[in-house]
């Protein structure tokens, strides 16, 4: 099963613990967004740093959505340099074990949602911070 992570909150007065674990996940600035494994190692620095992003299981079809409309592949995007059955195909194969930096680059440059954010300080129910069931529903709003 794969996990996307997306970074909300910005760098001010923020613990090194956390900031590293950001700069390793690779996510650096506000509104990046990265899939990954859920793997017990990843969640355990997705929990590191839970009060400044936002994540949870996303299905193939918005992978595909996310691929195609804000994926890039050494600066040009993946709508240029693939055609949509090849996309389709890359997100079946990121779905069933394959490593997102094979097909395109890591990191997906989101814009803010649309309707805006609920709040950036309190977690998922009554904010955007934290684990979320409907993942998918926050990266439709961001593409």
């Amino acid at each position: 099963m794969k996990i996307a992570v997306v970074r909300i909150r910005g760098i001010r007065n923020i613990s090194p613990k956390i900031k590293k674990t950001l700069e390793l996940l690779n996510i650096e600035r506000v509104n990046n967004c990265i899939v990954l494994d859920d793997t017990p190692q990843n969640m355990g620095m997705v929990k590191v740093c839970k009060d400044y992003v936002a994540y949870g299981p996303v299905s193939e079809n918005v992978l595909f959505e996310l691929l195609r409309k804000r994926g890039e592949k050494g600066g040009r995007m993946l709508r240029e340099v693939m055609e949509n059955e090849e996309i389709k195909q890359a997100a079946q194969k990121i779905m069933h074990k394959e490593k997102v930096k094979d097909f395109v680059d890591p990191v997906f440059r989101l814009h803010p949602p649309r309707k805006g954010y609920k709040t950036i300080k309190k977690p998922a129910p009554e904010g955007d911070l934290g684990k979320r069931e409907d993942m998918d529903s926050l990266l439709k709003r961001m593409m």
